[in-house]
């Protein structure tokens, strides 16, 4: 059973998200202050944290950074704050993704299950569908027949290789063109538009090569 952590002072929405949690089969811990929910992580170990950034007794993004120095946990941040400067700063600190209040506990329970997949051992080969076409990341085709540059397979590859998962833009410049390059996001806009173009049936209304405005980019399997 997957064991998650929900961290908020607001006692309705943690009741809302126990109960909702629960009724899907989830194991459900809760603190209403980021002391208290290192302590929890530290001795309970969930396989995923819904976290609030605005707690009581210290920023969420500093429980990010205490989980973020022993374990890999998958985090979801929710918080009232939808300011983009937030969301990159919870982002850049460690965060899987970014759910603002008020929130549709659907969309929430989406996401949870997108990082949850991540996190189930898989056998799998490298081989996954977008739209009408199908990509094999260990031969580095496309079928039917599709050309993409290297760096074009680069950054394919890095937002296939975490499903559902938001990734920054910072991380995507970072991983694909160098340290040097963080601030060009233009780069990334440009890369995504020929991605789309040549693989969404629809580019102007992508379904899988997703942009979150001011965030990132995420694959939408």
């Amino acid at each position: 059973m997957i064991r998650i952590l929900v961290v908020d002072d607001e006692p309705q929405i943690v009741r809302a998200l126990r109960i909702n949690l629960k009724a899907r089969g989830y194991e459900v811990d809760t603190a209403r202050d980021g002391a208290s929910a290192l302590h929890l992580a530290a001795h309970h170990h969930p396989d995923l944290v819904v976290l609030d950034l605005g707690l009581p007794d210290m920023e969420g993004t500093e429980v990010i950074g205490g989980l973020r120095g022993w374990t890999n946990v998958p985090i979801i941040v929710l918080s009232g704050r939808a300011d983009s400067t937030d969301k990159v700063a919870a982002l850049d600190a460690g965060a899987d993704d970014y759910v603002t209040k008020p929130f549709g506990v659907d969309e929430l329970l989406a996401r949870i299950r997108a990082v949850t997949r991540r996190i189930q051992p898989s056998d799998s080969s490298p081989i996954v569908k977008i739209g009408s076409y199908t990509v094999d990341l260990s031969e580095r085709s496309i079928s039917p027949d599709v050309r993409l540059t290297p760096t074009e397979w680069q950054l394919l590859e890095h937002l296939i290789r975490h499903p559902g998962k938001l990734i920054t833009q910072r991380e995507l410049l970072h991983d694909v063109w160098g340290p040097q390059y963080q601030t060009e996001t233009n780069y990334l806009r440009q890369y995504m538009a020929r991605l789309r173009r040549k693989l969404e049936a629809d580019p102007a209304r992508p379904q899988h090569l997703i942009t979150e405005p001011g965030m990132g980019y995420r694959f939408r399997p």
